[in-house]
Order: structure tokens, then C-alpha cells, then sequence
């Protein structure tokens, strides 16, 4: 898995988030699935049924948070010439130049595009160097050129 960089405001926000979830949320849950259950035949109930999804889908993202804020760096890396998560990357893709904060969907800029370290693009530019054109293939096949332009913190 790829270095995970988030800005102390996400790493907060997320915290909170899984407290909020595994308190209130996990309370809120059994009382919802409680009062699915009372409605009868737990074969045709789709209350409860929907009721279990939507804790599955929640101790899903308990789990997903767990790992990420495990294995987080908290801060913004130290100012270099290598491309990798948590840096800003200003790239020329195929004549356009585009800009983008390589990390994760979780940290929020809003100014910048959110590049995943882990797409095909992301992957390609890590450990580039400013200078360095790199060539990676899309989802559907196409071969895609870009030149790292420059690499900076946020």
C-alpha cells in the first residue's frame, strides 16, 4: 500500500468520523436492526434486511478507517525532488499541463485535483523526478506520456 499523507484537518475529521461511528453509529444501528427484527418474519422483512446492509456498509468503513489513520502520515512531507504522495505535481500530459495533490480522496483540497498514488498515472509518476517523462497505459489500453514539470509541497 502506498504512503498515505493527510493534512491534520482530515486526520481530525476522519477521527472523529470513526468515533462517531463506532459510538453513536454502531448504538443507532442495533437500535434500528432491533426494530426491524420486531416487525416479524425475519425471512420477508426487508426493513431488516436493509437494516443489516447498511451496518455491514458502516463496519466496512469502521475497517477502512482503522487501516487508513493506522498508516497515515499526519503533516505535509518534506520539500523534494522525487515525486510522491502528499506533494503537489504539476505535469504536462500529452501538451496540457495539468496540476494535481497526489494522496488520497480522503484529504480534501479544493483547489486541487486529487490524484490516488495508487491509479495507473499516480503510479507511474511516483518516484520520477522532476524532468522526468513517464508513460503509463489507461484502463482502456491507451499509452499515455507525461512529463513531471514540477513537484512542490502544498
Amino acid at each position: 500500500m502506498a504512503e498515505t499523507w493527510l493534512s491534520q484537518e482530515a486526520y481530525d475529521r476522519l477521527m472523529e468520523e470513526r468515533e462517531h461511528l463506532k459510538t453513536v453509529g454502531r448504538e443507532q444501528m442495533a437500535a434500528d436492526i432491533e426494530e426491524a427484527r420486531s416487525h416479524g418474519d425475519l425471512k420477508e422483512n426487508a426493513e431488516y434486511h436493509a437494516a443489516k446492509d447498511e451496518q455491514g456498509k458502516m463496519e466496512a468503513r469502521i475497517r477502512q478507517l482503522d487501516e487508513l489513520l493506522r498508516d497515515a502520515k499526519i503533516g505535509e512531507p518534506d520539500d523534494t525532488d522525487v515525486v510522491r504522495p502528499g506533494l503537489v505535481i504539476e505535469l504536462d500530459v500529452e501538451g496540457d499541463v495539468e496540476v494535481y495533490f497526489l494522496g488520497s480522496r480522503e484529504d480534501s483540497h479544493d483547489e486541487l485535483e486529487i490524484l490516488s498514488a495508487e491509479s495507473p498515472m499516480g503510479k507511474a509518476i511516483t518516484g520520477a523526478n522532476q524532468g522526468d517523462t513517464v508513460s503509463f497505459a489507461t484502463p482502456t489500453g491507451a499509452s499515455v506520456e507525461v512529463t513531471v514539470k514540477d513537484i512542490r509541497t502544498s
